[in-house]
């Protein structure tokens, strides 16, 4: 992609939303979000004074998981599990377990184990903070990064945001930490951390631990409006508190807004219901993301699918050390009683995560049918998927990953435009309800 630029990224439809090019040159670009199109990198207008754009915005391709993702011998430890490195990335060692600490075990999405292994970094490793999503408290249906330096502060911004988040944009605010930090994410916000920290010395230096979790995608904030509509709330002004899961396993997708009376009033609707209404709005680059398990992350967790949930079950998590560092810090969490867990098979993963390789293989035919037809296509390079293309799908499916793609390519206007655009600003455009503003 010589002549990939981050507007060229934005209007191929590349872009992961993840903030990491206003993170790099945050005098040139912001982040905003966008009704339809989650949260998108925007040229600032007007530039600062004694600012040119020069080739900063190619530059911001360096850091861009959109365009470009790679293990190599600097990613994938040589003493990682061998049987899943090629469908699943690294991975050295498996557990199941959940946070020691009832309320966090309780208000996380699948047993706190995320939630835990930052208290655990805050308290027992000395770290300086937490880095991650959090709703607005103005606007809840949206999201911003936060920095959580305590208990309350995590156990307060727990659970899923199934909604544009760009934690990237504030991987500055680790820079100029006292001392190393967590980094929470998903998968593809945790790579370009990763690409981050490869030029940034001190950033490098105070990201003292990457965790992602499993993420099948992300959907737009027309999703979550139109899902309140759904619900009853046509007034999304109104709404006070969102919460996609949690408060049990998997937890309940619940709304608290103010109705007509001045009363609060609430509305729920099971995991399975919510999620299943949402999909249908994810950005068109989660449809081609190889990586929804959190590959370049140091720990990963995700729910342990591989069983069925009964109801009234507390939360559970699967949690994966993927480097030396993240095995290190789970060993001590559990030591510390900070997650109670126990070690399990690498068989695991995969029946924890059955349609992952299909989706992995189903992605050799997505891309291919994207060049067929001049569309943009990022770059994968160690992360095999023709074998899975071969193995895992069947002769339908396989001709379905092509055919398929190619309406979408039609229906989601995929073709190349006939030159890269920035989004509008505000003036030009209304870009969410309440006219949010960038993070």
């Amino acid at each position: 992609m010589r002549e990939a630029s981050v507007p060229y990224v934005t209007s191929r439809q590349l872009c992961c939303g993840c903030g990491a090019c206003a993170s790099l040159h945050p005098d040139v670009i912001e982040m905003v979000d966008t009704l339809e199109d989650c949260r998108r990198p925007r040229r600032r207008d007007p530039l600062p004074v004694g600012v040119t754009l020069n080739g900063q915005l190619v530059d911001a391709l360096r850091v861009c998981p959109g365009v470009h993702l790679a293990h190599d011998d600097a990613t994938i430890d040589p003493q990682s599990i061998a049987a899943l490195r090629d469908g699943w990335g690294p991975v050295l060692q498996l557990w199941e377990g959940h946070a020691g600490d009832p309320e966090i075990r309780f208000a996380g999405s699948s047993g706190g184990a995320a939630t835990a292994l930052a208290l655990y970094c805050l308290e027992r490793e000395h770290m300086h903070g937490v880095l991650h999503t959090a709703a607005r408290n103005d606007v809840p249906y949206l999201n911003h990064t936060v920095m959580s330096r305590t208990r309350e502060e995590l156990l307060n911004r727990t659970g899923s945001r199934y909604a544009p988040s760009s934690p990237c944009d504030s991987l500055g605010e680790i820079e100029q930490a006292a001392g190393p930090c967590v980094f929470i994410g998903k998968p593809c916000d945790v790579a370009a951390a990763l690409k981050m920290r490869r030029i940034r010395p001190q950033l490098d230096a105070n990201l003292g631990v990457t965790i992602a979790f499993f993420c099948a995608g992300t959907p737009s904030t027309k999703g979550t409006l139109d899902l309140l509509k759904k619900a009853g709330v046509d007034d999304p002004a109104t709404v006070r508190s969102i919460r996609y899961r949690g408060k049990g396993w998997p937890g309940r997708w619940t709304v608290e807004f103010t109705g007509a009376s001045g009363e609060v009033e609430s509305r729920s609707m099971s995991y399975e219901q919510s999620w299943g209404f949402l999909q249908k709005y994810r950005q068109w680059r989660c449809y081609i993301c190889p990586d929804h398990t959190g590959e370049f992350a140091d720990i990963a967790v995700g729910d342990p699918w591989y069983r069925k949930v009964e109801p009234g079950e507390a939360g559970s998590s699967l949690i994966l050390a993927r480097t030396k560092l993240g095995r290190a810090i789970i060993e001590g969490a559990i030591s510390a009683g900070y997650l109670i867990a126990h070690s399990v098979q690498p068989e695991i993963l995969t029946r924890s995560q059955p349609n992952l390789l299909k989706s992995r293989g189903s992605l050799w035919g997505r891309l291919l049918a994207l060049r067929l037809a001049g569309a943009g296509v990022p770059q994968f390079t160690g992360m095999p998927m023709f074998r899975f293309w071969w193995s895992e799908l069947s002769w339908r499916e396989r001709v379905q990953s092509l055919v398929g793609t190619l309406r979408r390519v039609r229906g989601k206007r995929l073709r190349r435009a006939a030159s890269p655009q920035w989004l509008p600003h505000a003036s030009e455009q209304t870009q969410c309800v309440a006219e949010p503003s960038s993070t």
